[in-house]
């Protein structure tokens, strides 16, 4: 069946119309997004050391040392399988996944971490899902450097 070019035409703009619509909302769940993501990192920010902050700054993720064993945790960029058990030579070990419930953006997902694994580092890993070392991280980056 074909159409009268005059209803192909109504049917384009339509269709174009709810095309821009969908663009639109896509790019303002997008600012939104960006809006609570920087004020995630900001917080995250503000509870590291200046070390850490530096290391954050320069690689996207920053140790941590467990209170109760002294181990160290890499923590890097992310809100899953983003954290990692190193030896004293700095080589991950085992992956440690643990996260708060909740959609959270990733810098509060990371001082929630961070904070877990410094007050109460035995119960954080009792809840903790343990995986291969060898897995790459969720950012992108290598958890050793």
């Amino acid at each position: 069946m074909r159409l009268h070019p005059h209803e192909a035409l109504l049917a384009f703009r339509r269709a174009a119309g709810a095309l821009y619509a969908t663009a639109v909302a896509i790019r303002e769940r997008w600012r939104a997004y960006e809006k609570i993501e920087a004020r995630g990192m900001t917080l995250l920010s503000r509870w590291l050391s200046p070390e850490q902050r530096s290391e954050f700054e320069k690689y996207k993720r920053f140790d941590v040392i467990g209170n109760e064993s002294g181990k160290r945790y890499r923590i890097c960029y992310g809100t899953a399988t983003n954290v990692y058990e190193l030896d004293d030579k700095g080589h991950v070990v085992v992956g440690w996944c643990f996260r708060p419930i909740g959609s959270l953006v990733a810098g509060d997902v990371m001082l929630a971490q961070k904070i877990a694994l410094e007050v109460d580092e035995r119960g954080t890993l009792m809840v903790a899902k343990p995986f291969p070392g060898s897995m790459p991280p969720r950012a992108g980056l290598l958890p050793t450097g």
